[in-house]
């Protein structure tokens, strides 16, 4: 039989390369982690690990062995989580991978509530890049996702969780500070600094300016960034003008780094969603959370969803 213990030993090992991390992690001493490891060895027949000089290496047994160990994991915490939800009771770990830059403003409020009403339940919030989302959810690696587009997936489940504005940032002291008659064709003339081509925050903007017939290749772009703070510090350095959204606008205007325009009859919105893999048996962990984020208590958190 395969100790689980052991199971969990090595998949640590694995990831840090290092008996003396592993150690540390799993609160164990390090020659129980080589105990455990030697045991998983002998009780499978082949060398996972092996040492070439100071270095730990994983065998071509032990890279085969990572997802399936992953996977045995994973299917135990279910069972767990299987039994505590006949007692009725939301216990274990949730993870939440999150590729919406604008989550991480909401993300941690939910977490902290829910934590207060579950406290047996706790929750990791993993930041993702968006082409990662379906992988994380399907290999298991996280139970939810934050992104800002749906999945045309029978296997990805998906509901609105709230509604993101998109806000224009201009350096302190820029013309446009104050001004609310902006057009779209006003940009042209503008250094801009767009976020990378995955980007929801940069799918809405050049939607709203297809509108006006105004492709990207008409844009005088300075740079493209892969990271929201970035953009805000390049536009407080006065490099651009950009688009962000709203929560993190605010939080740079009031350290006065940037301006924001006020774009009227601009549709800078974009819906945010929360997805999870479509389970035939949802764990109890997981259909709490789903639930939890639309209790009415979390309205000043998340902006009701509306037609767009």
């Amino acid at each position: 039989m395969i100790d689980l213990t052991r199971v969990r030993a090595f998949i640590i090992a694995a990831e840090t390369l290092s008996f003396s991390e592993t150690s540390k992690q799993m609160n164990l001493t390090q020659p129980t982690i080589s105990h455990h490891i030697k045991t998983l060895e002998k009780n499978l027949g082949v060398q996972l690990f092996e040492r070439k000089g100071n270095q730990l290496v994983l065998t071509e047994a032990g890279t085969m062995l990572i997802p399936w160990a992953r996977k045995l994991i994973a299917q135990s915490n279910q069972i767990k989580d299987m039994m505590e939800a006949i007692q009725d009771r939301a216990v274990g770990n949730l993870r939440i991978a999150c590729s919406a830059a604008s989550g991480k403003y909401v993300l941690p409020h939910l977490a902290a509530r829910f934590r207060n009403r579950f406290p047996d339940v706790l929750v990791s919030i993993l930041p993702c890049a968006s082409g990662e989302v379906a992988k994380k959810l399907l290999k298991e690696e996280a139970h939810l996702a934050v992104v800002t587009h749906e999945f045309d997936s029978p296997s990805i489940q998906s509901q609105t969780l709230y509604v993101d504005t998109i806000r224009m940032i201009v350096p302190s002291g820029h013309p446009w500070g104050g001004s609310d008659d902006i057009t779209p064709c006003d940009l042209l003339d503008q250094k801009i600094i767009m976020r990378e081509p995955t980007s929801g925050s940069r799918r809405v903007v050049l939607s709203e300016l297809s509108k006006h017939d105004i492709q990207y290749e008409d844009l005088n772009v300075f740079m493209e960034l892969g990271n929201a703070e970035g953009i805000v510090q390049a536009v407080g350095a006065g490099y651009g003008i950009s688009f962000v959204t709203e929560n993190l606008a605010l939080e740079a205007k009031a350290l006065g780094k940037v301006e924001i325009v006020d774009l009227g009859g601009w549709a800078l919105h974009r819906r945010v969603f929360m997805v999870r893999r479509s389970l035939n048996s949802p764990q109890r962990v997981t259909e709490a959370f789903w639930s939890f984020v639309h209790d009415p208590s979390n309205r000043d958190l998340l902006p009701l969803p509306f037609n767009l």
